[in-house]
């Protein structure tokens, strides 16, 4: 356990090329489910909790660590199980999302391992919308399920995702004449917070699941005679997404004379340890912590090319 929690600590400033690490644990069961490195602070063995009065039923409590309060989510318990995890024995994952750390409780801790976005797949399209699943691997033989944690906090602690009335009468008579926002997301519930803010603001949108469809897409337009920069006021884009990521999908059309004139914004939920040395690498216009809806609405619709 220890060189896991050594691995986390050095790698949790990581960006690669179309490269990511996993952090892989077990529920309550022998699937093996995984998370991005990228977004884990730390992993401790669970400490005493604190119960809070009338919480969400996931929530199994705080903890108090490093001088915060931190809440405790029974991931098991959210994704639909009736049994909840053992505290003895079990451990905590800490994590940053949208800019708020929250644990994530699980039974077991596995290993951290180093795969390519290309074999990072959208999970089957028969699961329905009822399932926790960005996307999947295998790693040696074993099926790995990667989390959606964005829709997972969303229905244990939903927020106010809606562009407020302020922003909406203040920009009214400011929007383009062409004002289409293509939206890149393998969560479901990204993109479609996303979609709101935008449209909230007056702009048409486009939303398409990871970077290797978007690239795929703007190329198809492309080949149509279509200036994709004049097509699109702007590209809205997650960092991590199965098959491409948002750096690879960035530096990829920056380096297509046909297309590198399109604006692209990175918005990711990796607000803690985000590298703008790696966002001005690959040429990103902006980035963006998401999920700030009035700063985004604004961001997109007064961006300077």
């Amino acid at each position: 356990m220890a060189g896991v929690l050594d691995s986390v600590n050095q790698r949790t400033q990581l960006v690669g090329k179309n490269r990511l690490e996993l952090l892989t644990f077990r529920l309550n069961g022998p699937q093996i489910y995984g998370i991005n490195v990228f977004k884990v602070r730390e992993i401790l063995q669970t400490p005493k909790l604190t119960e809070i009065p009338e919480s969400h039923p996931v929530i199994r409590g705080t903890a108090y660590i490093r001088g915060r309060t931190i809440p405790v989510i029974d991931l098991a318990l959210a994704m639909g199980s009736s049994v909840p995890t053992d505290i003895e024995g079990s451990f905590i994952v800490i994590s940053e999302y949208n800019m708020t750390v929250q644990g994530f409780l699980v039974r077991a801790v596995e290993r951290i391992i180093n795969m390519n976005w290309e074999d990072i797949l959208p999970p089957p399209s028969g699961l329905g919308n009822r399932h926790y699943l960005t996307s999947i691997t295998r790693f040696e033989n074993r099926l790995i399920e990667i989390l959606d944690v964005e829709k997972i906090l969303s229905e244990v602690a939903p927020r106010n995702d809606d562009v407020s009335e302020e922003i909406v009468t203040k920009v009214k008579d400011q929007r383009p004449e062409h004002f289409r926002v293509l939206i890149v997301d393998d969560s479901s519930v990204a993109r479609k917070q996303i979609k709101r803010a935008v449209e909230a603001v007056g702009a048409e949108t486009v939303l398409l699941n990871d970077g290797a469809e978007a690239y795929r897409h703007l190329l198809e337009l492309n080949e149509q005679g279509i200036n994709v920069a004049e097509h699109y006021y702007v590209l809205i884009s997650d960092v991590e997404m199965p098959e491409m990521d948002g750096y690879t999908l960035t530096a990829k059309i920056r380096s297509n004379s046909d297309l590198k004139d399109l604006y692209v914004m990175l918005h990711t939920s990796l607000s803690g340890v985000f590298n703008q040395s790696m966002v001005d690498k690959v040429g990103a216009d902006d980035f963006l912590a998401k999920f700030q809806p009035d700063v985004l609405a604004e961001r997109v619709l007064f961006h300077k090319r």
